[in-house]
């Protein structure tokens, strides 16, 4: 199969879908892979190594135009008219914060598989783990520098020093993100609050971290509670290929003391926190009631090698089998098939039709007849 891969475009995002190592893998299997050139330069990965591993080098046109193609970011608006029937793409979609992506897919009938809707028999996402636990390791680290009154935040450090109170640190979510934010909280020497609906991992994570952090059942009243001492808050739910639930409104800001931050890592799936909004790199915090909000939708793309190496380890199998049967890949594999999102001008994931009340196709039933029933 001809596969390309294009440079991301997104403000300050310097993943790329492969490293030189796994084109190496794809071209060694017999496929074509076609990268535009300068694709891997934000991720410390040379033109010169990739046609080293078998790759050739094209422009943005000559990537988007083959049969398959590996991202890591949703495409944007600069992106739509690279979309086309015959197109097979893999990649983050996030859909269900997306109406504009959503409706461009299915106009342009492309077949879109989405990283973070790949989702194994036990329930783990295995496409979105690995930058999952990137953004859960940041999320604190992030939280601390701006916590700092240069930066906006109200001049916490979060180790404290001795007879000075630690910072304390609150998440909402106890999966992947919440967990690796936890994590290094505990690590910088914070007090740690861990919430989530389920009693049986809170249960598990209580003896994962010996008593260390502070777990509690995820409801209004304990966050009520909480947010007045809280000096960073950490949003973490997820439910898959969904919107995330918005779990603190704006009147519980007023709970929280002037210069508090927010570090929000559920805004790629719109939030769990209602006055988040979607920011960049290049300009990552607002306040709102005093309080610092970082938005930031694509935070692995501040450490790209890292983040590249990661994601390249995990969705390089699913790639390959894409690559050597096509959809016949998903076909074979319900987990991989659960990744579908549209084919043929048909939405195959529920979760984005229900978001936008938009009609579902079974994804089986889509690829069987060709998308859209007649």
């Amino acid at each position: 199969m001809n596969i390309g891969i294009p440079k991301e475009i997104k403000p300050q995002e310097y993943r790329v879908a492969a490293t030189p190592g796994a084109v190496h893998a794809l071209s060694s299997a017999g496929h074509r892979v076609v990268v535009e050139t300068g694709a891997g330069l934000g991720s410390s990965f040379p033109d010169d190594e990739y046609l080293a591993a078998g790759a050739e080098l094209g422009n943005v046109a000559d990537a988007w135009g083959q049969q398959l193609v590996l991202k890591v970011k949703e495409p944007i608006e600069r992106e739509y008219g690279y979309l086309r029937p015959d197109l097979l793409l893999f990649t983050y979609l996030h859909l269900a914060a997306d109406r504009p992506l959503t409706d461009a897919l299915v106009t342009s009938r492309t077949t879109a598989v989405a990283y973070e809707t790949v989702q194994l028999p036990n329930g783990t996402l295995p496409l979105l783990t690995p930058m999952s636990e990137v953004a859960g390791r940041m999320a604190p680290q992030v939280g601390a520098h701006f916590l700092e009154r240069a930066h906006g935040g109200k001049g916490v450090l979060l180790a404290g020093v001795p007879g000075v109170q630690t910072g304390v640190v609150t998440i909402i979510g106890a999966g992947v993100v919440g967990t690796n934010a936890a994590k290094i909280s505990l690590g910088l020497g914070a007090r740690v609050n861990l919430l989530d609906v389920s009693h049986a991992r809170l249960q598990y994570l209580d003896d994962v971290f010996g008593g260390r952090v502070q777990t509690m059942a995820s409801n209004l009243g304990n966050l009520r509670e909480l947010l007045p001492v809280t000096d960073l808050l950490i949003g973490a739910v997820l439910i898959p290929g969904a919107r995330a639930p918005r779990l603190v409104t704006r009147d519980m800001l007023a709970l929280m003391k002037p210069g508090s931050v927010i570090v929000d890592v559920a805004v790629d799936q719109g939030g769990c926190i209602e006055t988040i909004h979607a920011t960049t790199h290049e300009s990552p915090t607002y306040v709102v009631d005093g309080v610092v909000h970082y938005g930031v939708a694509n935070m692995p793309g501040a450490v790209p090698n890292t983040s590249t190496r990661a994601l390249s380890n995990q969705t390089l199998p699913y790639a390959l089998r894409l690559a050597a049967k096509g959809l016949t890949a998903l076909h074979e594999d319900p987990a991989f098939l659960k990744g579908l999102n549209t084919h043929a001008g048909a939405i195959t994931y529920g979760a984005v039709g229900q978001t936008f009340d938009l009609d579902v196709v079974d994804p089986a039933t889509a690829l069987r007849s060709g998308g859209v029933p007649a």
